[in-house]
């Protein structure tokens, strides 16, 4: 059996495990990364990218559908169609890019990838089952990158009909009928997507309102539109099983009789869960948090030289977060001073419209004990909103009341995702109302919306 020994071992390739091995790799340090599947983890494969690229084709094709009915703009599309399938090959064409860029990546910066089963046998010892045979690989510095994978529920295991977000992103044709179970981002994004691709759509929520995990004045927005798009949601509803045929789903919605939602395909989307099984975790001594491992803010484990970093750790389960993760863990091996500072970590929900968040709400604030101004500007008096035809939503802005030292930034309409990287540097560098409200933001653009946003928080705004 081969043997071999490197200064740091990855475990896992996914956007945190192959950029902490990028960055080991930038600063000189041997480095082996292990990958049982494809390089990219989820996040590539069958999350983050494919299920944009999905959405934007279900964009593109709602907007030919909108336009064969009605010409606002003066085009007119007649008898849209789509060919899902191709839909599918050319998504999976830009996964084969990107994951073809990624393993150039790791050569260049002189990183040894292998493709196998990862099996840890103690905090120093890993072995791997690859296709040339198993190796044992021993290492100075573990760093665990296993990632996450969907929850399940016991009602509705997956198999057959019963689905998660990764089969949803590679079906051969649009369903005549989806149920989703779960109005997280994951379920609605996928959702609505289908439902504009054609499909009919039902949605399972078992709390009282869709995205629980945002504030109810960011779901408000979206909660319009699927009801323009004509999904269904039931709320505070829950999903007992499959009916014995396998083509219904029993549901039990809260004061109401039960009822069966016919489908072709049951996507569950309930959540994610660390991905500890069958990587020989059981062999290290480690603190758990739940379900997830422990870690402090340098991204230590209870065991000495042994890291982990991503969704392994539990939330927020974040690609970005892994990565800067990732890179951290790399310096911090190297012998550089590094702590990890989540105040400034941007969540986007890419349904229609989109919601992105930063920092605290304003009932956050305020149970953290602050004072806080807080206020919103509308998309309505946004030129560049009117322009995309795209004016629902809104930007707000939460800050100290004594200083105005911004606290929170939320946005919910069209593009918003792309305001995330402003949102997050104003709270990184400590920005207060007066730095947005003093800082020229080019016109026409969605981002004067924060620039005006702060303005009305300091009662001073222009154009509304």
């Amino acid at each position: 059996m081969r043997e071999i020994s490197v200064k740091v071992l990855v475990i896992g390739g996914g956007p945190g495990g192959y950029v902490c091995a990028i960055r080991a790799g930038q600063l000189g340090l041997d480095v082996m990364l292990v990958e049982e599947q494809a390089l990219g983890g989820t996040c590539l494969n069958v999350g983050c990218i494919p299920s944009k690229a999905l959405i934007h084709a279900a964009d593109a094709y709602g907007h030919a559908v909108a336009q064969s009915v009605a010409a606002p703009f003066g085009i007119r599309v007649e008898h849209p169609s789509i060919d899902l399938a191709r839909t599918v090959e050319w998504k999976d064409g830009i996964v084969g890019k990107l994951k073809g860029g990624v393993g150039a990546l790791l050569k260049r910066h002189k990183v040894k990838a292998v493709r196998g089963r990862a099996s840890m046998l103690d905090g120093k010892t890993c072995r791997v089952e690859s296709d040339t045979g198993p190796q044992v690989i021993r290492a100075e510095h573990v760093v665990l990158a296993t990632g996450s994978q969907p929850a399940a529920l016991p009602a509705l295991p997956f198999g057959g009909r019963v689905i998660s977000s990764a089969e949803a992103l590679s079906l051969a044709s649009v369903p005549q009928r989806l149920a989703v179970i779960g109005a997280g981002y994951i379920g609605l994004e996928l959702g609505t997507a289908y439902a504009k691709l054609g499909a009919e759509v039902t949605v399972i929520e078992a709390e009282e309102r869709i995205l629980p995990a945002y504030d109810a004045e960011l779901a408000r927005p979206v909660a319009r539109r699927l009801q323009a798009l004509g999904v269904e949601v039931l709320t505070r509803a829950r999903a007992t099983g499959l009916a014995p045929d396998g083509t219904a789903l029993r549901v039990e919605p809260s004061g109401a009789a039960g009822r069966s939602i016919e489908a072709d395909w049951f996507l569950v989307a309930v959540g994610r869960r660390p991905r500890t099984a069958d990587v020989g975790l059981d062999q290290l001594d480690l603190t758990m948090n739940g379900p997830a491992v422990r870690i402090d803010e340098r991204c230590a484990t209870s065991m000495r030289n042994v890291w982990a970093i991503g969704d392994l750790t539990g939330g927020p389960m974040l690609a970005h977060r892994a990565m800067a993760q990732g890179a951290m863990v790399a310096e911090i091996i190297a012998g550089q001073r590094r702590v990890f500072d989540k105040v400034a970590i941007p969540a986007v929900c890419f349904t229609d419209p989109e919601v992105v968040t930063v920092g605290l709400s304003p009932d956050e604030a305020r149970s953290a004990g602050h004072t806080v101004q807080t206020a919103t500007f509308p998309f309505q008096a946004n030129g560049r909103a009117m322009t995309l035809a795209s004016e629902d939503g809104f930007v707000r802005v939460v800050a100290r009341a004594d200083n105005h030292v911004i606290l929170g930034i939320a946005a919910v309409g069209a593009g918003v995702s792309e305001l995330s990287s402003a949102f997050s540097l104003a709270l990184e560098m400590g920005a207060r109302l007066e730095d947005i409200a003093g800082t020229i933001h080019a016109h026409p653009t969605l981002g004067e919306a924060f620039h005006e946003t702060a303005l009305r928080v300091l009662g001073e705004a222009l154009h509304v």
